[in-house]
């Protein structure tokens, strides 16, 4: 499985947009509507890294309570490195829901 990187499909979308929006008279109504439905939407991809950052800060959860109750196939060592990476998806995830809010913001304060 090839991960999808957010940022990167985000730009691509963006720059086929402005593309559109340079170029109008070369836009034809089905091909707009098929490259639209080939490409994942911008809900679809933040509903899946959300569950990505969901699902780590569980298994990191699990897997520190398995060492908690002394399981021998799990280390202190695996148990922290898990928790801090998922600490670190969460900590990327509320950054980028920061600086959504703070475009959504500036967006709505344009004067027009």
């Amino acid at each position: 499985m090839v991960p999808v990187n957010p940022i990167t499909s985000a730009l691509q979308q963006m720059q086929v947009m402005a593309n559109e929006a340079a170029n109008p008279e070369s836009l034809d109504s089905s091909a707009s509507v098929s490259s639209a439905t080939s490409q994942v939407s911008f809900t679809e991809l933040l509903q899946q890294s959300l569950a990505k950052v969901s699902a780590s800060q569980a298994s990191a959860s699990g897997e520190m309570h398995a060492f908690e109750l002394g399981a021998s196939n799990v280390s202190l060592n695996s148990a922290k490195i898990d928790g801090a990476k998922a600490g670190i998806m969460f900590q990327q995830s509320l950054q980028i829901r920061n600086r959504l809010v703070s475009a959504y913001t500036d967006i709505m304060q344009t004067q027009l």
